[in-house]
């Protein structure tokens, strides 16, 4: 987070201590958010697993307002109207010191204000008949198993054949419930995507339905309350059965061509804090391969920040490249035959659980593994030797 830069409040506009703004880069001087610093946060953003269109402000205040909490944000948030601002406020995309309030909240001195910060609507989606596989459904959340060779959402030149495309026919064509992706993030075309999985990975992804249950899921995946494990096959033999894998990650140095995508280890003021959990599942040792390494290993990830590429940086990092990610050092696995079982990562997004963002219940949900990463698993279990230890907090299912 950046150092806080000064802003100048409503009441007394010369003062130029009256708040203090926490932003990332996203607000003027003067105090005023910045629309096209948001859109190049997400555009940067990439393809981050963890609410990269959730854009959020904090203002602390140093001076007591006695302002309506709505009033206040059309003075900092200029491109929304005051009856934008009071919807957002009421579908809880703006707390105060930690709390869900009302528009008509005072503002007083020592409050911090933190705000969801979406821009106007201006994407269109078009709806195409493209198969999902749907987990769970109801008024408010969609939860689906991904297959591994789609993106989620628009993105530069590729602005049809994405989940959101296939969603929005299936809200209008297939469900029974009917409904609608939630507005936030319809700007950037990425209307209702709450987080995000890279193009080949495959498995659990879950989209709102209403702004509400939008700010409520993003803010579960903004303060980690989401638990999100993924099961990966790996090139090397994993030693110890538990890791916690902990390197701050960054863009890659170089921007030629190749290497803007990617992602590196940096221990640099561009480097963010990643942790994430590694927990060995399976081993496996293959006496009668064609080419590559004989020794793999499948195993549980628990991520506890949800940086871009965090499991296939981390993993490569320590010389375990995942099977099939060509980005990050790992090879297509060929079988004895000469078949080539998997040509991507063999990176699967097994369970998600959190709170249910309406009921307030807990939930989690499973996703089978399916194709080419099944495929895989069974190869290895036909190998010459199979390890399946009894690994401290693993929790997922191993289903092929």
């Amino acid at each position: 987070m950046t150092a806080p830069t000064r802003g100048r409040g409503p009441a007394e506009p010369s003062e130029p201590d009256e708040i203090v703004s926490t932003n990332s880069g996203l607000i003027l001087p003067g105090g005023k958010v910045d629309p096209e610093a948001i859109q190049r946060a997400i555009d940067q953003a990439g393809t981050a697993e963890d609410d990269g269109e959730l854009r959020r402000v904090v203002f602390s205040l140093r001076r007591d307002l006695k302002s309506r909490l709505d009033k206040y944000l059309t003075s900092r948030i200029t491109f929304m109207s005051r009856n934008q601002l009071q919807r957002l406020i009421d579908e809880g995309g703006v707390t105060v010191n930690g709390r869900v309030p009302k528009a008509s909240t005072v503002l007083r001195a020592g409050d911090t204000i933190e705000v969801v910060v979406p821009s106007p609507p201006t994407g269109v989606i078009r709806a195409e008949e493209i198969e999902i596989d749907v987990l769970f459904e109801d008024s408010h959340i969609l939860v689906l198993n991904k297959r591994p060779d789609i993106i989620v959402h628009p993105a530069r030149a590729e602005n049809s054949g994405t989940l959101v495309n296939a969603v929005a026919w299936h809200f209008r064509h297939r469900s029974t419930l009917g409904g609608d992706l939630s507005s936030v993030g319809n700007e950037f075309a990425r209307p209702g995507v709450v987080h995000r999985l890279d193009r080949h990975t495959s498995g659990c992804i879950v989209f709102a339905k209403s702004d509400e249950a939008h700010w409520k899921l993003g803010h579960q995946f903004e303060h980690r309350r989401v638990d999100k494990r993924y099961l990966a096959v790996v090139q090397g033999h994993i030693e110890p059965l538990v890791d916690v894998i902990e390197f701050p990650i960054g863009p890659h140095p170089s921007r030629e061509r190749g290497y803007r995508e990617k992602y590196v280890v940096r221990h640099d003021e561009l480097g963010k804090p990643s942790v994430t959990i590694c927990r060995v599942r399976e081993r496996y040792k293959l006496n009668d391969r064609v080419v590559g390494d004989q020794d793999f290993t499948l195993v549980e990830l628990e991520l506890k920040t949800g940086r871009t590429h965090q499991i296939r940086v981390h993993l490569s990092h320590l010389g375990y490249p995942i099977v099939g990610d060509d980005m990050y050092g790992g090879r297509p696995f060929v079988d004895h035959a000469g078949r080539t079982l998997i040509a991507r990562q063999a990176l699967h997004a097994a369970t998600l659980g959190f709170t249910h963002p309406i009921t307030e219940q807990p939930v989690r949900f499973t996703s089978p593994m399916r194709g080419d990463m099944g495929d895989l698993i069974r190869a290895l279990r036909a190998g010459d030797r199979v390890e399946a230890p009894t690994t401290p907090g693993a929790t997922v299912e191993v289903l092929t």
